[in-house]
């Protein structure tokens, strides 16, 4: 498939409606992004990939659209996806600009939640539009993905004269844009990263836990509870705590964290981390009386000082 490249300069206010759109990395991001575009009219005309299950996502979800080299991507498009691994995004935006890739008036997008807008200064120098796209939302690398989409909350950076571009361009995609301060970035990351990576970490383990305690179902088990808590979590915040940390039930948790060192050892560190910032937030909050709290930090401070436990800071 070819695309025709305009030679002149294009001035955001005079872009077509539709734009054609290319992706360089097609990890599991990219083309479910170009997929949504798609849908909203644009036009995917190239992809880049390196790896046999990126040219299989690219080929399922961009049915027809050519694989080419990441410059020949820049060359046929007028939308640029950069969904590339976070480490990576800065070399590949200095390469592309130095090598005469970035074409001036050229909208280049990246989904990086880590980085605002000035990772792409380089390009910006080169005269493209920058704008910064970070869905917040686990991906598949499959179809599902494009329907996760509606309604899903995008981290926008970008320059104030591309604002509305980027929110455009995220409400075509179905999503609704939320603007995060470029200084913001980093923390706006690590919040999103705390609360979805390390969920699927503790329910993953929650899982294996019950698969040896003797349930059959674990999944079906944990679904309505940890939908529940989910929900409660997120209507109320910290008021939404319940359990043994939060009663300050010192000889549960002993028990619990007993019950890890048996079957379990990997998962005492965790359990006991989490513990206590339950505890913390727990008490500051008024959940947890004082008088049940001090028990309960007793035995988790005895749990971090025990020969072969976890330490201040150990990863297991």
């Amino acid at each position: 498939m070819n695309a025709s490249v305009s030679k002149e300069p294009l001035d955001a206010r005079d872009r077509p409606a539709r734009l054609t759109v290319g992706v360089v990395g097609a990890g599991r991001v990219g083309p479910a992004l170009a997929a949504s575009l798609q849908l909203a009219g644009h036009r995917p005309v190239a992809v880049s990939g390196v790896s046999d299950a990126s040219r299989r996502r690219a080929a399922a979800l961009l049915p027809d659209v050519p694989l080419v080299e990441p410059a020949e991507v820049l060359a046929r498009a007028e939308l640029v996806l950069l969904t590339v691994p976070d480490d990576v995004l800065p070399t590949l935006v200095e390469g592309l600009a130095e090598t005469g890739a970035v074409r001036p008036g050229q909208l280049l997008v990246h989904t990086s939640g880590r980085y605002g807008a000035r990772v792409l200064d380089p390009a910006l120098r080169a005269g493209a539009l920058p704008l910064a796209l970070h869905p917040a939302m686990t991906f598949t690398g499959t179809a599902v993905d494009v329907q996760r989409l509606a309604g899903c909350s995008f981290g926008v950076t970008a320059p104030e004269e591309l604002r509305l571009a980027a929110e455009a361009l995220v409400i075509e995609m179905g999503g609704e844009p939320e603007w995060i301060a470029e200084e913001a970035r980093p923390l706006y990351h690590a919040a999103l990263a705390l609360g979805a990576n390390h969920l699927v970490t503790l329910v993953a383990q929650s899982m294996e836990l019950l698969t040896k305690a003797g349930v059959a179902a674990p999944d079906r088990m944990l679904g309505p509870l940890l939908g529940a808590a989910l929900d409660n979590a997120l209507r109320s915040g910290d008021a939404a705590l319940t359990g043994p940390v939060a009663r300050g039930d010192a000889g549960t948790v002993a028990a619990h964290i007993g019950e890890l060192r048996a079957h379990a050892p990997q998962a005492v560190a965790g359990y006991v981390a989490m513990a206590r910032t339950t505890a913390d937030r727990a008490l500051a909050h008024g959940l947890l009386k004082a008088e049940l709290a001090e028990d309960l930090l007793v035995v988790l401070a005895d749990q971090e000082r025990r020969p072969g436990g976890p330490g201040p800071g150990e990863t297991r």
